[in-house]
């Protein structure tokens, strides 16, 4: 019985690393439908597919939605804080921040009046037009970097409706932005913007999405959970219908 006594409770022992595994993991995001939201379904696809993630390894998630510069700043700010998202990679904030592995991919172009629709075929055709971009946003590398070296004017504005107004009114004739997001803010929030807006027929960049988790032993932990959660899940499928019912 003493044996039988001891075993058991070893037994019992290697179970509570498993009960106190469960965290409730925190991070921030934006308003950018449909990709992430707090009034959406699933609250965005982006919010779907991390969410089920996380689950798949038996963590809960909560996320703050902010204003983008915020949210990007309280994870690096506060340690109660893992991280944000979606983020597009860019090696400027490899610095402060682990990306995770893809959580989705998002189609990012320009929006053009479609009474001035615009041909080009290299980022040089566009030098002599000022293109409208969201502070704080990363676009692509290759723009970020002309743009930085003032060889593309741009004019940030603090979100994408802002620039599809500038845009339907004349005053900038392109924007860069997510197809997917235009395509929402045009059907529900700018629906009087309908039949004047485009997307150009040309793509800047097929991104991918990610977590950025912050570069400490927290964000390396966080960053190997959700990545191994990533492993177990049809994604794909996530967010393939997590798109369908938002904008649907």
């Amino acid at each position: 019985m003493k044996t039988l006594r001891i075993l058991t409770a070893f037994a019992c022992i290697g179970l509570l690393p498993l009960t106190a595994q469960a965290e409730t993991i925190q991070l921030t995001s934006l308003e950018w439908p449909p990709y992430t939201g707090s009034e959406l379904p699933q609250q965005g696809a982006s919010m779907a597919v991390v969410d089920a993630a996380f689950d798949a390894m038996g963590h809960d998630l909560e996320v703050q939605f902010l204003p983008w510069q915020r949210a990007v700043d309280q994870a690096q700010q506060d340690n109660a804080i893992a991280g944000y998202f979606p983020e597009y990679y860019a090696e400027s904030l490899e610095e402060d921040f682990i990306f995770s592995d893809s959580i989705g991919t998002g189609p990012l172009g320009l929006v053009e009046n479609m009474d001035q629709p615009m041909e080009w075929s290299s980022l040089d055709d566009l030098t002599d037009h000022t293109i409208g971009t969201v502070s704080g946003y990363v676009n692509t590398a290759e723009f970020d970097a002309m743009a930085e070296r003032g060889e593309i004017e741009t004019q940030p504005v603090t979100n994408d409706a802002t620039n599809l107004r500038k845009v339907a009114g004349g005053r900038i004739p392109l924007a860069v932005i997510d197809s997917n997001v235009f395509d929402y803010l045009v059907s529900d929030q700018l629906s009087n913007l309908e039949g004047k807006l485009q997307m150009n027929d040309k793509l800047l960049e097929q991104k991918e999405l990610y977590v950025a988790f912050s570069r400490n032993d927290q964000g390396e932990r966080m960053a190997e959970i959700l990545n191994k959660g990533l492993k177990k899940i049809d994604q794909e499928k996530i967010m393939k219908d997590a798109l369908q019912r938002i904008m649907n």
